[in-house]
């Protein structure tokens, strides 16, 4: 086997070029270098590119650091992906650094929402309903918060990633329509909680809304962290739909209320769903029950389970407690009552009893008395069914709550398929946090950089929504389909399986006359199908992939 020289060179294009050309159709670079200035002229590549190669990096799931970026891209066709002048040395930590500077320097939240509602805008896709939601991200080492007022404070705070034990940062986000495109984002303190910053969030992107001449307002909708008598039901002045905490007593009463007094209406997937009028917090307000099959197998199952584990322990328990000798009957009692607390659906009976002995040595006298030396607890326990009646009722429920009363212009039905979208923003945060995604943990330098790569970590999110939303609509649109991975054919892939799917697609370059700098390309690999695929992506994709040649036989000048 003959090894290649350096007169022909392998570049991996593989899914590459399809984000280069979304980032490219969206106008990416450009809007951003013009939001955050001119670059200097010796600069090689601007914030923009930065930004863009940050994403590619991001959604090359390679699981390379921002760190390694120039390593990234040691093996691809920079120029093609970024524009004529870019070289993979040239994306160093230095120039992401001082990209990720510049963001910060402008102001993520206000940048990216800039950018996000024009691209939104021009694109069509701009929606009346706003999805809410946040999650948390660790962080590793120490940081210096510096003396800025407006920096975000690392902190110890409620962890979704189940890290107690490391600081974080949160990060709250709208997404909006059906493209689940994502219109807001937000970089909170480490220990903020969903209850205050939900309205915070929806405050400031009314406010954005009225410095850019967006009339229509959005219908907001979030998990139950929004609903609050003393923040939502206060101020009441936007179309919602949120989720009802259980923890009410009117929520608990209406979810755990028998069948047969609810006037239940099917729907499809084995739902059922029942209208309610509420007053709660003297607003008046549409509720709607909802009973899910599927939800119900499955809590009905782990209670079960919990069931099973608590019977063994209670018995264990109550076995050690009936050996215990108390000092007095009030301890006996107190640890009874601790006992019945911990364990709220079994019925425990029992009785205290003293513990009487003769206290002098050797056989006692006739009708000797004896003295009460201590106390135990003498007891048996069974399953509370009444309680586990109740508490099987609410299983597969929930309550959607509504200040939209009118039932015509806004059915029952589209609550609970509005609702059901919510999903979109809890997709966006698993795509996140996938960790074959652009980091699993942040580990930049300053909690400023945090906030300016979370931004860029949201401005992967929306070029992967788009792409598979555009890919979508144009699969319907033109009636094509594309094979899964069962070799279905489909019409609505994901886009992490379009990158698998064109994974191995090089770029060959010959050296045909080194003195005069003549190179010629090749594009191998390129089946069928996967020129198909990147037809799908419009002409910015098919000339990336030189599906439309842009010089005569590809003879480039290196």
């Amino acid at each position: 086997m003959e090894i290649a020289g350096d007169e022909i060179q392998s570049q991996a294009m593989d899914h590459h070029g399809l984000v280069a050309a979304v980032c490219r159709d969206l106008g990416l670079q450009e809007k951003l270098d013009a939001k955050l200035g001119a670059p200097d002229a010796r600069r090689v590549v601007s914030a923009g590119t930065a930004v863009v190669a940050m994403i590619l990096n991001g959604l090359g799931f390679t699981n390379r650091r921002l760190y390694l970026t120039a390593q990234f891209f040691a093996n691809k066709p920079v120029e093609k992906l970024l524009g004529p002048g870019v070289r993979a040395e040239a994306l160093t930590a230095h120039t992401l650094g001082q990209a990720l500077d510049e963001i910060a320097a402008y102001g993520s939240s206000a940048l990216f929402a800039e950018v996000a509602f024009e691209i939104a805008h021009s694109e069509g896709l701009l929606h009346r309903h706003a999805h809410l939601d946040s999650t948390s991200f660790s962080v590793h080492g120490q940081y210096d918060q510096g003396d800025e007022a407006q920096v975000i404070e690392l902190r110890h705070g409620h962890s979704k990633d189940h890290r107690p034990d490391l600081k974080q940062v949160v990060l709250s986000l709208v997404v909006n329509g059906p493209s689940a495109m994502p219109l807001w984002m937000e970089v909170l303190d480490g220990n903020s909680s969903d209850k205050t910053s939900f309205h915070q969030s929806i405050a400031r992107v009314e406010q954005f809304q009225r410095q850019v001449d967006l009339e229509t307002p959005f219908k907001w909708i979030a998990d139950s962290a929004l609903y609050s008598q003393d923040k939502l039901l206060a101020r009441n002045d936007y179309e919602w739909l949120t989720r009802v905490p259980e923890t009410l007593t009117a929520a608990k009463a209406l979810v755990q209320t028998p069948d047969e007094q609810i006037a239940w209406i099917d729907q499809p997937k084995g739902c059922r769903i029942a209208d309610f009028e509420s007053d709660y917090g003297g607003v008046e307000q549409r509720w709607l029950l909802v009973y899910s099959e599927q939800a119900y197998r499955r809590e009905k199952a782990t209670l079960e389970r919990k069931l099973a584990q608590h019977d063994e322990q209670l018995g264990k328990a109550l076995w050690h407690l009936g050996h215990q000798v108390f000092g007095c009957e009030a301890d006996a009692t107190k640890a009874l009552q601790a006992m019945r607390k911990k364990y709220p659906l079994f019925v425990i009976d029992a009785r205290v009893e003293p513990i009487a002995k003769h206290t002098r040595r050797g056989r006692p006298l006739a009708g000797a008395a004896r003295l009460i030396t201590g106390y135990r607890v003498v007891s048996e326990y069974r399953r509370d069914e009444p309680a586990l009646a109740r508490q099987l009722n609410a299983k597969g429920r929930f309550i959607l709550a509504t200040n939209l009363l009118d039932q015509q212009a806004y059915p029952n039905e589209a609550m609970l398929a509005d609702y059901k979208d919510q999903q979109h923003a809890e997709r966006g945060f698993r795509f996140l946090k996938d960790p074959w995604f652009m980091v699993d943990s942040i580990f930049l330098k300053s909690p400023r950089r945090i906030e300016a790569l979370m931004m860029v970590m949201t401005f992967c999110l929306l070029v992967y929504n788009l792409a598979q939303y555009r890919l979508r609509e144009t699969l319907k649109a033109q009636n094509e389909t594309l094979p899964n991975q069962l070799n279905t054919p489909v019409q609505n892939p994901t886009m992490r399986w379009i990158f698998q799917l064109l994974e191995g697609i090089s770029i060959v370059r010959i050296v045909i006359d080194p003195s005069q700098g003549l190179v010629k390309e090749i594009i191998t690999n390129f089946s069928a199908l996967r020129q198909k695929i990147v037809r799908f992506f419009g002409d910015t994709a098919c000339r990336i992939y030189g599906l439309i040649p842009e010089k005569p036989a590809n003879v480039l000048r290196m």
